[in-house]
């Protein structure tokens, strides 16, 4: 087996399932602004330091979060998760996957059995040794009929899980040369079984963090893991995440030193950050994208000419200036980005043309009545601006929208996901197997749009289940081609601009390369940063 994804097995592909397909170099290094240049540059040559408070302002955070793998929803959780446990394997810093709690891994030829050495000699928090037993439960947890995983589709097409010696070998009933980046994603952290169960409200991982206190929404406290295996990681004392959703409030925090560290700035007041001389701008470029997803199985979102109207009613250009002052990029309707190895460079971008959207709303026999568009800047910042300008846009063709400011706590439990219309934001995902799975295949727990029922579903779903196993480089590229053909003609995903994170960190921390997969650092700055 090799650490590497079986170089006998996907040679011919290799180099594309690697950091290529991630990131582009430039990508999976972030982009530091001037007046962070000084502080990136020392921060590459100085070697990580031990000690000291890290205090990180969220911008995600609910009261209805929880410990629950299957439930985490943003980035706070996804934060929290990587802080106090880890994963088979990981994206790291580079943008490459390498193995985690796996020190190596391989697959039978056809791909559809993987295979994975668990590492020795780690323990859980309270003493326990990590053992192969812990990994099957933690991936049977998210699996089976009664399962309310966000992960279970992701795993719909595990067989079996089983133990032989130190190794855990899943079968699938379909091939997946992606399988290993799959078992990275931030709901299948590994945790310790107990009688049969996994224990999961315990709060007890194999992480470089312990949890002290979590308070869903408000905070979560941390100390460092003095026997964490990875050696070279966790070098803060202590750890304080604490969620403000509010971004003014945010910002007034990081002006004030209350917080060492914040994402998701405002980019309206960015200019008065790079303002401050304690602070330093980091901002990467990657997969991050705004939705407004319609859901097709509501009307009027389940008419195909209606969900086309909307499409057609979007300046996309205003809102990348005005929403996200130029830092970002315009969308085309897939979730598939320029960073992305896959993505459609021959599908014609969407435009602005409310002429065309009026026909198409005429052909949908809309009666002019008010379409109500929920949004709250939980979703992202912003996203309350942006419904209202998408409203203003739309009302050139006819369309007549009525924005519904929605509470930020609880929105992703009560409006995302529910109500017919409303405003999201997806980190984006290494693979476009990966984002199709979690967010387009029919059976999806988080599939946002709906997007569940006809001949183009059809196709997609197929579609995806054969890029899975296709290591044809140029036959992959036509099916992914084709998946994002039918997500953006016939989907309900409503996807104007991919953003960049945008981070404000004291000048106090440093760090090296950073990951663009994730806000803060992969959301593992807790992890890999700390105080020169």
């Amino acid at each position: 087996m090799s650490k590497n994804y079986n170089d006998q097995l996907i040679n011919p592909f290799t180099a594309d399932l690697s950091r290529r397909q991630f990131v582009t170099t430039s990508l999976a290094a972030g982009i530091v602004l001037p007046a962070a240049m000084a502080m990136a540059g020392n921060a590459v040559a100085s070697s990580p330091k031990k000690g000291g408070t890290f205090r990180l302002g969220m911008g995600h955070g609910s009261t209805t979060d929880s410990l629950d793998p299957g439930t985490h929803e943003n980035s706070m959780s996804q934060c929290v998760a990587f802080a106090y446990a880890n994963n088979l394997t990981e994206v790291n810093k580079e943008g490459d996957l390498i193995p985690e709690l796996a020190v190596e891994y391989g697959a039978s030829a056809d791909v559809k059995t993987w295979t994975f050495k668990i590492r020795t000699g780690v323990t859980f928090h309270d003493g326990k040794a990590l053992t192969p037993d812990d990994v099957v439960a933690s991936f049977r947890f998210h699996m089976g009929e009664d399962s309310k995983s966000a992960g279970k589709a992701l795993l719909k097409d595990v067989t079996n899980i089983a133990v032989n010696g130190n190794d855990v070998v899943f079968t699938l009933a379909n091939p997946n040369a992606n399988f290993p980046f799959i078992v990275s994603d931030y709901h299948f952290i590994i945790l310790p079984v107990r009688d049969g169960q996994l224990d999961w409200a315990s709060g007890i991982g194999t992480g470089g963090y312990v949890i002290e206190n979590y308070e869903p929404g408000v905070r979560a406290k941390f100390y460092r893991n003095t026997d964490y295996w990875k050696q070279d990681s966790a070098h803060f004392d202590k750890v304080e995440m604490l969620s403000i959703l509010d971004v003014t409030a945010r910002q007034n925090a990081m002006m004030n030193g209350e917080v060492d560290a914040i994402g998701k700035v405002d980019l309206k007041t960015l200019h008065l950050l790079e303002r401050n001389p304690n602070l330093n701008i980091l901002e990467t470029t990657g997969t991050l994208h705004y939705t407004f997803p319609m859901r097709c199985d509501a009307p009027p979102f389940d008419n195909y000419d209606f969900r086309m109207a909307c499409k057609l009613s979007v300046d996309r250009e205003e809102l990348v200036e005005k929403i996200l002052s130029g830092h970002g990029a315009i969308g085309n309707d897939t979730p598939i980005s320029t960073a992305n190895a896959y993505h459609n460079s021959d599908l014609a971008q969407r435009s602005y043309d409310p002429d065309k959207a009026a026909y198409h709303l005429k052909k949908a026999g809309y009666d002019g009545s008010n379409v109500k568009l929920s949004a709250s800047d939980a979703a992202f910042n912003g996203a309350v601006d942006a419904a209202l300008l998408i409203k203003e846009s739309a009302a050139k063709s006819g369309l007549k929208i009525e924005v519904v400011r929605e509470p930020k706590d609880g929105y992703w439990s009560n409006v995302w996901n529910k109500k017919p219309w409303g405003a999201c934001y997806w980190g984006g995902r290494p693979t476009e197997d990966w984002m199709f799975t979690a967010a387009y295949m029919a059976d999806g727990e988080w599939n946002d749009t709906a997007w569940r029922t006809g001949a183009s579903v059809e196709r997609f779903n197929k579609l995806v289940v054969l890029g899975r196993a296709e290591v044809d480089l140029d036959k992959r590229r036509e099916i992914y081609y084709e998946c994002q053909v039918l997500v953006n003609d016939d989907g309900g995903a409503l996807i104007p601009m991919f953003a960049n994170h945008v981070h404000a960190l004291s000048k106090k921390l440093a760090h090296g390369t950073v990951a663009a997969n994730w806000e803060m650092d992969g959301a593992k700055a807790i992890e890999r940063w700390w105080f020169a």
